[in-house]
C-alpha cells in the first residue's frame, strides 16, 4: 500500500567490471592515507612541549584570601545563584571573637563546595561575586578523576593557602 502517488522507482545502475573489483575505491583510500602521512602532526609532546592557552581559558576553582590573609568569602550564595549547572552549594555560619583573625566579615562559609563533574567551567560565579572571593585559575587544569568521592572540591581544597600566597605575590 502507498501513502502517496509520489513515490520513484529507482533501478540500480550496473557495475562496470573495475567497480566490481572495488579497486579505484581502494586506491582512493590509499590516496587519502599517503597524503595524511606528509602532513603536520596535530599532536604535541607534552611533558617536553606546553600547550598555548586561549586568553579565555578557565580552569580550577580557587578561594581567595584579603591582605591579612583571611577568606574573602561572606557566603552571600550568589555564585551558587548564578551557576548554571548548579555545581556550587554553601552553608553559611557566624563567626566568633576568636575567628575574627580568620574571616573578613561576620558571617562566612563554613561549608563551601564546588561539584567538578557537574561545573562548566563558565566563569559566571566568578563576576557574580561581590566579594572578589571566587575565581578560576588560569594554570590549573581538572585532574583525573577515580572516584566520586574525589569529584567533590571542598574548603581544603579551594581555599588559596597563605604560603602559595606569598610566592605568587597574589596580594590584592
Amino acid at each position: 500500500m502507498q501513502l502517496s502517488n509520489r513515490t520513484k522507482k529507482i533501478e540500480p545502475k550496473p557495475l562496470n567490471f573495475w567497480e566490481r573489483m572495488y579497486l579505484p575505491v581502494i586506491f582512493q583510500g590509499l590516496n587519502i592515507t599517503i597524503k595524511h602521512l606528509f602532513k603536520k602532526k596535530a599532536t604535541i609532546r607534552y611533558p617536553e612541549v606546553k600547550r598555548e592557552l586561549s586568553p579565555v581559558f578557565r580552569g580550577l576553582h580557587i578561594l581567595k584570601r584579603d591582605a591579612q590573609g583571611r577568606e574573602r568569602c561572606t557566603a552571600c550564595g550568589l555564585c551558587a545563584l548564578a551557576c548554571p549547572a548548579e555545581a556550587i552549594s554553601m552553608l553559611s555560619a557566624e563567626r566568633t571573637k576568636e575567628e575574627k583573625h580568620l574571616y573578613r566579615e561576620e558571617k562566612y562559609a563554613a561549608v563551601y563546595e564546588v561539584n567538578m563533574l557537574r561545573c562548566i567551567f563558565c566563569g559566571l560565579c566568578e563576576e557574580a561575586c561581590p566579594k572578589a572571593a571566587i575565581y578560576l585559575q588560569k594554570d590549573k587544569f581538572a585532574p583525573a578523576f577515580f572516584g566520586r568521592e574525589e569529584v567533590i572540591y571542598g574548603k581544603d581544597r579551594l581555599v588559596e593557602s597563605v604560603t602559595n600566597r606569598a610566592k605568587v605575590g597574589l596580594d590584592q
